[in-house]
């Protein structure tokens, strides 16, 4: 009856639920992190461009506002 309790103690245990449950919720915000990533790169790289060319000039002393 030893061996019937432990397995009955083994379907009852909860404990690495818990930690299933964290790992999928990491791995679903570190997706949406990727993805997010994705669609702002571009932007960001024209925007770093942008400003560089900016001060390029601006160093220059040809910069003027617009």
């Amino acid at each position: 009856m030893k061996l019937l309790n432990i397995f009955k103690n083994f379907r009852n245990d909860e404990d690495g639920a818990v930690t299933v449950d964290w790992v999928v919720l990491t791995a679903a915000i570190v997706g949406l992190g990727l993805l997010v990533m994705g669609y702002v790169k571009t932007s960001l790289e024209d925007a770093a461009t942008a400003i560089s060319s900016n001060i390029g000039t601006a160093v220059d002393g040809t910069y003027t506002t617009q």
